[in-house]
């Protein structure tokens, strides 16, 4: 299975393509390939969940150079694979594990307190604000593929699921990997850089709700 190791300044971002949302953050390449296999059980739940059996080995990992928003913890760079063509299976497949990491976040929010435990330094945003951005960059993220919704509260369930049910349905669409709107991202890069921002607070509030 390859593994891209996209550098930052300081940190690494690591991710599959293939396992849109199994990505994560750390110093250095070996770091954060470890740092993925010790998170292989917590985005089981999520393939699981797809119905997938998540059973990752033999890694190779492919080093890219990522920009200042690597060391952040964004998987920024679109890499050659992302403009390959994608057929209805693989493309049914990515959707099935990031309506999967939908479910898993809708869950994660709904059982857990509204407060939650503050970092070292007192930071972090408390559990509706965690859900509510992650509303509003998924509707920013969603332009990028022809998708366009007003804002909307994130009690607004029905808002909620009409803009998921768009984005799912062009992204389960076989595609040639050519950007999905002028300018702007193609399939393989939208469902991974989506399913990563869904994942990462999904482990996040779990992680703080502790």
């Amino acid at each position: 299975m390859e593994i891209y190791l996209e550098a930052g300044q300081k940190k690494v971002a690591g991710y599959s393509l293939e396992w849109p949302g199994w990505c994560r953050l750390a110093r250095s390449g070996a770091e954060v390939v470890q740092t993925l296999l010790d998170y292989v059980p917590r985005y089981r739940v999520i393939a699981q969940r797809a119905g997938l059996n998540f059973e990752p080995d033999d890694l190779v990992t492919i080093e890219i150079a990522g920009d200042s928003n690597t060391d952040w913890g964004v998987p920024a760079i679109v890499v050659p694979a992302d403009l390959e063509p994608i057929d209805e299976e693989r493309a049914r497949k990515r959707v099935a594990l990031l309506r999967a990491a939908w479910a898993v976040m809708d869950e994660v929010v709904a059982a857990s307190p509204a407060e939650l435990r503050k970092g070292p330094r007192g930071g972090g945003r408390d559990r509706d604000k965690i859900a509510s951005h992650v509303i509003e960059a998924e509707r920013s993220y969603a332009r990028k593929i022809g998708v366009r919704h007003k804002p909307f509260s994130h009690d607004d369930l029905s808002a909620l699921a009409a803009m998921r049910e768009e984005i799912a349905d062009v992204l389960s669409r076989p595609t040639d990997g050519s950007p999905l709107a002028p300018g702007s991202w193609s399939a393989s890069y939208a469902i991974r850089r989506i399913a990563w921002h869904v994942t990462d607070h999904i482990w996040e509030i779990e992680d703080r709700r502790q």
